[in-house]
């Protein structure tokens, strides 16, 4: 009997290392640990985005006259986003846009609003008293690794900040480190892999708060999660098995004892 009892006794104590062993500190899976530390508000200057080559442009032509908006807002040179449905003009490799009857308009490394003012000086010899409008369409994020949902994921804002875009993917999952999350950004000719701590509030000060148009997110899994994962499969039929087979020993000793 008191060997039954001994092995009951060490099973129930696997069971009990198991679970503490799986389970996540806190600290671990909340953002801003040291927001009781704050003194005064990070600064971040939200600057205006410029127009990068293989950016996707939506430009319209605003005028008095239906048939100047019907000339130069038709669909010719233009594709459409499958995100948005909205038609658009794609920037090239040079930074320039073919746009009709002007033909190339270098608009790379300017701001929408630099861009309007251009290319409504070069329609000036054309018409008279049309505006221009510029926004930008298609600019896409990839979210992957320990999130709710990974993906491509379109949004249409200049700036869009690292937490707005991690909830486009449903947010970071229960095991996801928010302490390991890589940038991954093409600048130039380079590909540059940052890692972000989201734990840190300090980061609302950071270059790359802010993502920018085809930015890869990885969220990297906490160590603990590839040992113990209460969404992983394996381990909960593990945790059924071990507490159906206690069960079992208890019924059997109870009876054994009965008799």
């Amino acid at each position: 009997m008191r060997v039954n009892k001994l092995g009951i006794q060490r099973l129930i104590f696997i069971l009990v290392m198991v679970i503490i062993v799986s389970c996540v500190p806190i600290k671990k899976l909340t953002y801003f640990n040291d927001i009781d530390e704050l003194n005064e508000p990070r600064v971040n200057p939200r600057e205006q985005k410029l127009i990068m080559p293989f950016d996707k442009l939506y430009i319209k032509v605003l005028s008095i006259d239906e048939k100047t908006n019907q000339l130069f807002n038709s669909s010719d040179n233009m594709s459409l986003s499958s995100a948005t449905g909205i038609i658009g003009n794609r920037v090239d490799e040079s930074g320039n846009i073919n746009y009709p009857f002007i033909g190339k308009i270098k608009v790379g490394g300017l701001k929408t609003a630099e861009a309007s003012l251009k290319i409504q000086e070069a329609l000036n010899q054309y018409v008279s008293n049309a505006a221009v409008d510029i926004k930008f369409i298609d600019n896409n994020v990839t979210i992957i690794g320990d999130v709710q949902r990974q993906g491509l994921y379109s949004f249409t804002q200049d700036k869009l900040n690292i937490y707005e875009a991690l909830a486009l993917g449903g947010g970071i999952s229960q095991y996801g480190d928010r302490k390991n999350v890589i940038l991954i950004r093409q600048e130039g000719d380079k590909i540059m892999h940052h890692k972000l701590d989201l734990s840190d509030s300090k980061i609302a000060g950071k270059d790359y708060y802010y993502i920018q148009a085809n930015d890869v997110i990885v969220v990297e899994p906490l160590k603990s999660s590839s040992w113990f994962n209460f969404n992983n499969t394996t381990f909960t039929t593990f945790l059924t098995s071990l507490t159906t087979l206690l069960t079992i020993i208890t019924l059997y000793l109870t009876i054994k004892k009965g008799l």
